[in-house]
């Protein structure tokens, strides 16, 4: 069956986005080329491993729409008002130095709530929204909650820089379990810091200042490397908690029966928790039957960054080399990095409408 054309996918875009806008959203639109500073200030250097990236002598870098929104974000807290439902569709951009399969170019349509008061409402929202929508091509859908294991990040019983080197790579798995595995002594120092560590004046020994970094800079490093040398490992009762946790994988009310369990121990979580019954509730107001409903409590850490709560995705099980069909969840965190100051809970969800059609069959 021949992938959809694009005039079909742009009439499928077109006709989600009208649905969106008839329960109240408001059409907007954002410019294809995107400042780079606020993307590069959010994701790192990182984001140029998957963006289109180019520069204008006016301007400066300017990067191809990765995603919208970041750029919705943007325009609500300049001048949006309160509370606010929008809806967009349009090309995104993504790079594919690996899987040339993988569209680097494709259609998307969203849903976002910027709203101060019942944040579990807005959520069930766009998911309930979604979920519709999506409901004739039969997939699965799969939730769950950073949230959660960042306030069980929060309260740990170790440093703060521990916790915010532990906060930073939620959206890494790998690299927040090496950083687990060394701060609770499972693993070993790299024996390059451990003999830096051990040398009383390695700056006595540095060879002539190459880079970008001075002196003071690398000895308060140092510094720092030592204070975190000295600070108690990270308990094992703390790491099995935390294994537990992430390991809970179950359809909604056992997930939170298993993850009340923890609490008990682990009552840093315990509002977190209270939260997902929130919206648990404020699902089956909206239609959706919760007890067949799957939670992850990882789901979402290797393609979400910048969620910081609710996730969410929607996927073919008989199609397992596509990618979600649509995907979301809450970014209350953005809106306060790129709000200079001010924030609002917001949450939106995104649709492809290309995947839909190749779903349907219809060319």
């Amino acid at each position: 069956m021949p992938a959809p054309d694009r005039a079909a996918i742009r009439a499928e875009a077109m006709r989600l986005r009208a649905m969106i806008e008839a329960v109240g959203a408001q059409v907007v639109e954002t410019p294809v080329l995107q400042p780079a500073e606020a993307l590069l200030d959010l994701y790192g250097e990182d984001i140029r491993a998957r963006a289109y990236v180019t520069s204008d002598a006016l301007r400066g870098e300017q990067m191809l729409r990765p995603d919208f929104t970041v750029p919705v974000v943007q325009m609500h807290m300049a001048s949006g008002a309160e509370p606010a439902r929008y809806t967009y569709a349009g090309e995104v951009f993504r790079r594919q130095e690996n899987d040339p399969d993988r569209a680097n170019e494709y259609m998307q349509v969203g849903y976002e709530i910027f709203a101060r008061t019942e944040p579990e409402a807005a959520e069930a929202e766009v998911f309930a929204f979604i979920f519709d929508a999506l409901k004739p091509l039969g997939l699965r859908a799969a939730t769950g909650d950073i949230g959660i294991l960042a306030a069980a990040v929060a309260g740990l019983q170790t440093s703060e820089r521990r916790k915010q080197a532990l906060l930073r790579h939620i959206w890494r798995p790998r690299r927040f379990r090496a950083l687990i595995d060394r701060f609770s002594g499972r693993a070993p120092l790299p024996e390059s810091r451990a003999a830096l560590l051990a040398d009383p004046d390695p700056m006595a020994r540095a060879t002539p200042m190459i880079g970008a970094r001075r002196a003071d800079e690398i000895a308060a490093r140092i510094e720092a490397l030592r204070e975190d040398a000295a600070i108690a490992p990270l308990s094992a009762n703390e790491v099995a908690l935390l294994d537990a946790m992430l390991s809970v994988r179950e359809t909604c009310p056992f997930a939170l029966e298993r993850l009340r369990d923890i609490a008990v121990d682990m009552p840093a979580i315990g509002p977190a928790v209270a939260r997902l019954e929130a919206r648990l509730e404020a699902l089956e107001a909206r239609g959706i039957q919760t007890a067949t409903l799957d939670f992850e409590a990882s789901y979402g850490r290797t393609q979400m960054e910048y969620y910081d709560g609710f996730v969410f995705g929607f996927h073919a099980e008989h199609r397992p080399d596509l990618p979600p069909v649509a995907s979301g969840g809450r970014y209350d965190a953005l809106t306060r990095r790129l709000g200079a100051g001010r924030e609002i809970p917001a949450v939106g969800g995104v649709i492809r409408p290309g995947l839909v059609l190749e779903l349907r069959g219809r060319a």
